[in-house]
Order: structure tokens, then C-alpha cells, then sequence
């Protein structure tokens, strides 16, 4: 189908896009021949992720380059604009915390994420850690050990931790220059690796607090001195030049590539990332694609070891670092041990990955011939509402059987009755109306939690912005234990029966949970922050001075609930009181049951 097209593509280095029927980019490559690469996508047998991408492939475009590395540079660029459906799993979505010193205006230690750390901040900056959990207790105990400045602002006056010995007072007080030197070399030594300096510290405070019969603050730092000993014990693989490097490596089998990094900071191995991602054989492409986004978002270190089948010399120029491959040494021998911790988490975690294929991607397929369609996108809606003056609905997106949290919306209401219909009708309207003038991804299937009523508001907006023919509609009906096990069909209105024990029931009680979990998680977010103020509008006799002197008073709808109606009486007339108290009850009351 594409034969004439491809006799027009020239011998010459450049990205493609890959669009499907609507038009939608879903692959982006680069190719040093572009001829030859967009060929062997429909000339020739192709498997795995490569046949399912063919198989939705209804038109290419091609941009010629000057450099293979241009091509390079402009398809990491579309990769982000358009975030394609196939190049998703390139995407790692991690950005590793790191520990931030700060000496101006005040010392001061936090955990940061790279991305928000502004490139003049970047100097003392240590990382990264792996587990965010190991950099909030460092951190803990640091603050702890040390007076390093703790609150937020400038207050005018000293704090709690002033008078525990845990600050100097910096906000008003004037600080002896010499300790805070002594300070900042003891936890910067510390934080560039010298472990002896917090572990010598914490032995001399547990032995002052055991001798003075303070047993619960010693127990407290001999577990932090036990934790701090394990972290390091983790770093033992070590190079001796104190270069900020990363190691890569990877393996590939059975369709699958697993790419090992290890983290030297400072000589020591601080953490590793793994990623397993489905591949066809050419691989390679792949693996440099996701190495440029995965440093999009971490920091790029001083050099990066990895195996000479990558195109290193286009890696050093787009990261602008070196990147080195060695033959002899500890360098080369912990670039084979990165590529053996590689080829273990893919053995160990193949049947693993397997299985949460079959459960998304897998059950999505399996919906989509189910409903005898192609699947890509399904939005799902839920409502909920407390006497229809307080509805709010929220909207969860599934990719290839994986929810998008990105995608994810929060929608208040303005239906002045407790109406499913009223209440769907507007929500989609407004998702697709702006999804119009946007020209932004629309679904493939809309999912409504609920029967014919949502099923029948759907389906008349989608009729009303010409999208009926293009997007399906589905009710996910429920049996009596709450759980869905018929879908109903938007277009003929039958019942389609869902076997319990097959992936789709699992697939569907998945996105009917989230749904249903993230709209009430928003109505009692909204509940809890500020919508004290839209109940009292709901009870006659109650105007703007007497609310405001409710809100001043009692600040939150639980300590209003648990007033008695004394404390009430103070602000507004005994009837209006008891009318309130049994409208909070009964607010409380459907909340919690939702």
C-alpha cells in the first residue's frame, strides 16, 4: 500500500513519524538511511511490538537531516511534543531525589528532585538516591545532628528548635562564622563519602545517652547508626578517581531489552536503574532513544561507560558528555557486571513482566475484540453527588491497559439537581468540547460507570459534537456485590457478558475501581479544604455574616459536626442551629458511605 511512496524516500539520515487513522502520531524513529529503514517496516517479516505497529500504520511522513545526530536531536524533540502511543515505553518517567546543601542565606539541607534545581544551586548537590525514602532519613538525621536552619520564612522570633538545640536561631540571632564552617565541612565530608565523620558523632551520642540514663534516645540513634552502616555497606563497589560517572549496559532476549545503569558518584556505587522494555531485533535505536530521555530528566554525569554498539561519538555530542567504552580494568569490569545484573533481572522478572502484559495490554486486546474494535485510549467517568448541590465527577484514562495519570481530571459540577444524567451530560460535553478546539488525543471507548441513563448522556453529547461515529460508548454494569459483569453496549443497548475469571473482568474492575477512587478522593479533598462554605449556602437563614463567623469560629466541617448546639446557638438562632447539625449529619453520613 505504500510501495509508491517508499520508491520517493531518499538514501539520506532523518526522523519518521507513523500516523494512524485519525491521524494521530504514534511512532517517531530516526534512521541514518531513511530509505532503507522506513522499508523494512512493510517489506519483510516483523514481529512483536513492530507487527502490532504496522498493523495501525495508515500514513508516514519522513524529515530529511543533515546528521545522523541531527535526525537524533529532533526525534527525542517529537518523542516529548507528541508523546507517541509506541515510543511511551522509552519514556522513563523517574527523576531521582538528590540531597541539596545550601549555605546562603541560611544552612540548610533538603531533598530535591534534579529537574527543580535551578543550574547556580547545582554546585552541592549529592546523588542520586534510588530509594527516596534512604534521602528523607539522611536528611532526618542530619537536621538532627546538626543546627542547620529548619523552618520556612523568616520568622521574628526563635523556635521550638532554637530551645531544643537544633538551630542556631539564625532568623534573629548572630551566628558564630567558625561553627557553621565546622559544620558545613563535617556534613559535606560526609555527604562526598567519608562515612566515619556521622558515624563517629552518633557512636559518641548514643555513649553520652546511655551514661545519663537516656536509653530511648540511644536506642533511637543505635538504629540510626545501624541504618547509616547498611546504606554504606550498599556502596562497596568502588573506582578510586572519584569521577561522577554512570554505567551502562544490557541484554537482549526473547523480544525484550533490559537496560542496567549504575550510579558512581564520588568513586562509589550509589544506586542502579533497570528498565525492561518489549523490542523488535533492532534494538539499538531503541536503547540510545531511551538513554537521551532517561537524562532529560537526571542529571548527566561526567562520563558514561557503555558498550560499543552504541553510537557513542553521537551520544557524546547530544548529551554533551563523554561517552567511553573500555576493554581492560575496573572500569571494564564494571561494565560486564552491569551487564550481567541486566541479563538476571531479565531472567528473574520475564514470567513477572509476562503476566502484567497478559493483564494490560493483554486484556486490553482482549476487550477491543471483545467489542470487535481497535482499542488504544479508554476514558472512564464517574459522578458523585451529596442532594445534587454538591456534585463533582472525575475522569481516568487508560493507555494499552495502563492507567495516565497525567490525563487524569477533576470536574465540579453545576447541575442544580442530584442527576446522574444532567450531571454526565455536562461533564462530557465540556471533556470533548475543549478535546475539539484543542485538538487534543480523543478515546477510542468512553466507559460510564453506570447503566442506560450515563450510556444514553454520553452517547447525545457525543451526537451533538459529531464524535458518535467516532468514539464507542460503554456502561459498565453492576451485579449486587457492586462489581461489573456486563457491559452495556452504546450502540445496540444489549448486555454483553464478561467471564469473571478472564482478564477483561479484571481489566474492568481495575479502571471502575480507580474511577470511582479518584472522584471520591476529590470530593473529600474539596469537602475537607473549603467546602464548608458551600454547605452553609445550603441552609436557609444562614447569610455571608453568619457564615463567615461559622468559618471564623469553628474552621472545618468535622468541628462544626461535633459542636453542640450551645456553641452553635452563640452565632445563629436555635432552629437554624438544629437545621444544621441534621444537614451536617446526614452530609457526613452519604459521604462515607460513597
Amino acid at each position: 500500500m505504500f510501495k509508491e511512496k517508499l520508491e520517493l524516500v531518499p538514501h539520506l539520515p532523518g526522523s519518521y513519524q507513523m500516523r494512524d487513522k485519525d491521524g494521530i502520531i504514534i511512532y517517531v524513529g530516526k534512521a541514518k538511511d531513511l530509505k532503507n529503514r522506513l522499508s523494512s517496516y512493510f517489506t519483510g517479516r516483523v514481529t512483536g511490538k513492530t507487527k502490532k505497529l504496522v498493523s495501525e500504520i495508515n500514513d508516514f511522513e519522513y524529515i530529511v537531516t543533515s546528521s545522523e545526530l541531527e535526525a537524533f536531536i529532533l526525534e527525542i524533540n517529537l518523542i516529548k511534543k507528541y508523546d507517541p502511543k509506541y515510543n511511551i515505553l522509552l519514556r522513563d518517567d523517574k527523576s531521582y531525589p538528590y540531597i541539596q546543601y545550601k549555605k546562603d542565606p541560611y544552612p540548610t539541607l533538603k531533598v530535591v528532585r534534579y529537574l527543580n534545581v535551578k543550574k547556580k544551586n547545582a554546585k552541592n548537590l549529592f546523588g542520586p538516591y534510588v530509594n527516596a525514602y534512604a534521602a528523607r532519613r539522611i536528611v532526618n538525621l542530619l537536621n538532627r545532628l546538626y543546627p542547620l536552619k529548619k523552618c520556612d520564612g523568616k520568622p521574628k522570633e526563635v523556635c521550638l528548635y532554637y530551645h531544643i538545640h537544633e538551630c542556631l536561631g539564625y532568623c534573629v540571632k548572630k551566628v558564630n562564622e567558625d561553627e557553621v564552617k565546622t559544620m558545613e565541612n563535617e556534613i559535606l565530608g560526609f555527604l562526598n563519602g567519608n562515612d566515619d565523620i556521622i558515624l563517629n558523632k552518633l557512636m559518641t551520642m548514643i555513649k553520652f545517652h546511655s551514661d545519663n540514663l537516656n536509653y530511648e534516645v540511644a536506642k533511637e540513634l543505635k538504629e540510626e547508626l545501624d541504618y547509616i552502616k547498611v546504606v554504606m555497606e550498599k556502596q562497596k563497589v568502588e573506582l578510586h578517581d572519584l569521577v561522577n560517572r554512570d554505567i551502562i549496559n544490557y541484554y537482549f532476549d526473547k523480544g525484550f531489552i533490559s537496560i542496567e545503569i549504575f550510579f558512581i558518584r564520588k568513586g562509589k556505587l550509589v544506586g542502579q536503574n533497570n528498565r525492561i522494555i518489549p523490542v523488535n531485533d533492532d534494538y539499538i535505536d531503541d536503547i540510545e532513544s531511551f538513554i537521551a530521555l532517561f537524562y532529560s530528566k537526571n542529571e548527566i554525569p561526567h562520563e558514561i561507560l557503555a558498550p560499543n554498539e552504541l553510537n557513542l561519538e553521537m551520544m557524546s555530542n547530544l548529551l554533551d558528555t563523554k561517552f567511553i567504552y573500555v576493554t581492560r580494568g575496573d572500569k571494564k569490569k564494571l561494565l560486564d557486571l552491569a551487564g550481567v545484573n541486566a541479563k538476571i533481572s531479565l531472567e528473574n522478572n520475564f514470567e513477572t513482566i509476562n503476566r502484567k502484559i497478559e493483564r494490560t495490554s493483554g486484556a486490553n486486546e482482549e476487550l477491543a475484540n471483545l467489542l470487535k474494535m481497535k482499542i488504544y485510549r479508554i476514558d472512564s467517568f464517574d459522578n458523585s453527588n451529596l442532594f445534587g448541590n454538591y456534585a463533582v465527577s472525575g475522569m481516568v484514562v487508560y493507555k494499552d491497559g495502563l492507567p495516565s495519570k497525567k490525563d487524569y481530571r477533576k470536574y465540579k459540577v453545576s447541575v442544580d439537581k442530584n442527576d446522574d444524567y444532567h450531571t454526565m451530560k455536562e461533564v462530557t460535553y465540556r471533556r470533548y468540547f475543549r478535546a475539539l478546539m484543542e485538538h487534543s488525543e480523543l478515546p477510542d471507548l468512553i466507559l460510564a460507570d453506570g447503566g442506560i441513563t450515563q450510556v444514553h448522556a454520553i452517547k447525545e453529547t457525543l451526537i451533538e459534537l459529531g464524535l458518535d461515529e467516532k468514539i464507542k460508548v460503554c456502561g459498565m454494569v453492576k451485579n449486587d456485590k457492586h462489581r461489573t459483569n456486563e457491559l452495556l453496549d452504546g450502540d445496540t443497548l444489549e448486555t454483553i457478558p464478561i467471564d469473571r475469571m478472564s482478564n477483561v473482568f479484571h481489566y474492568l474492575t481495575r479502571i471502575q475501581d480507580e474511577v470511582h477512587r479518584y472522584t471520591i478522593e476529590y470530593h473529600r479533598t474539596l469537602r475537607s479544604k473549603g467546602s464548608i462554605a458551600s454547605i452553609l449556602d445550603n441552609i436557609e437563614g444562614i447569610g455571608n455574616v453568619r457564615k463567615k463567623e461559622l468559618i471564623k469560629r469553628f474552621g472545618s466541617v468535622k468541628r462544626m459536626k461535633e459542636a453542640s448546639l450551645e456553641e452553635l446557638t452563640e452565632i445563629i438562632p436555635e432552629n437554624i442551629a438544629l437545621n444544621l447539625q441534621t444537614y451536617l449529619q446526614d452530609f457526613t453520613n452519604n459521604v462515607d458511605r460513597k
